[in-house]
């Protein structure tokens, strides 16, 4: 399970998300991107190398739940891990090519530019099939009482 507030903690959060890993201090740079300190990524296991950036996390207008946002990146013949969420996932593939696999639905081929929804507490994975790193937007709207991932 990931906790929105030890996700902010590790991803250097909207710092990432808007200036990127340069403008952060070194120690928190080393831990968004090894490679850049020379240390490439452990390359073991099919979740390896899968990052979420914690973009922001805000009060929804409906009470009792929050909006959260993350930058999802998936190298190369990886993927996300089957998961669930506590509410809705409105996605957008940036980059890349994804199969969206899900235990209670035949699996669906994404392209960059796509769109994508994922009802509340819908079991899935996101698997990199194409030729670079995925990148996906996701916004939640979610019950914050409760982890935003949830894995199996």
């Amino acid at each position: 399970m990931i906790d929105r507030r030890s996700l902010l903690r590790k991803s250097g959060a909207a710092a990432v998300g808007v200036v990127g890993v340069a403008a952060l201090p070194p120690a928190v740079a080393a831990a968004e991107s090894p490679h850049l300190h020379g240390h490439p990524p452990v390359d073991s296991g099919p979740t390896a190398g899968v990052t979420r950036t914690l973009l922001q996390d805000h009060p929804s207008p409906a009470p009792g739940w929050n909006a959260v946002q993350t930058l999802v990146q998936i190298p190369r013949h990886k993927e996300s891990g089957r998961h669930s969420h506590p509410g809705i996932e409105v996605g957008y593939i940036v980059r890349g090519d994804v199969l969206m696999e899900f235990d209670d639905r035949p699996p669906v081929r994404l392209y960059a530019g796509d769109p994508f929804f994922i009802p509340s507490g819908v079991i899935h994975n996101a698997r990199n099939v194409g030729t670079v790193k995925t990148m996906m937007l996701s916004t939640y709207v979610v019950d914050p009482t409760k982890p935003l991932v949830t894995n199996y």
